[in-house]
């Protein structure tokens, strides 16, 4: 397990870094923005930097929700309930955790449970 802690807290990490590098991007191009006197409608880069904003904010989306997953499966860790499966309450397989730390269940449960 203390390997798989290790490996869940490298993850956060750079989860974090991550989330940091989008933010500073974000806010480097709103800044550069509101600099300029273009629009979208009339510059043809315009539909670009909207382009990049859009494909960075849904990059932040993705990076802070995998985040709150890897924290909380370390919560898990922490309660001494991490690698057991919600669906079926078998242990994990420690494989799927080292391909997967933020797992909530086994393979056979994953396969049945509905994606959102």
């Amino acid at each position: 397990m203390d390997s798989l802690a290790a490996l869940l807290e490298s993850r956060i990490m750079q989860r974090r870094a991550q989330i940091a590098a989008l933010t500073i991007g974000i806010d480097q191009m709103r800044t550069s923005r509101s600099l300029s006197t273009a629009d979208d409608e009339h510059d043809p880069e315009g539909s670009l930097v909207s382009l990049d904003q859009a494909r960075d904010a849904a990059l932040l989306r993705h990076a802070r929700s995998a985040l709150d997953e890897l924290s909380a499966a370390g919560q898990r860790l922490r309660d001494g309930c991490y690698g057991w499966c919600d669906g079926c309450g078998t242990s994990i397989p420690i494989d799927r955790l080292a391909v997967k730390p933020k797992a909530r269940c086994c393979v056979p449960c994953a396969l049945v449970e509905p994606r959102v």
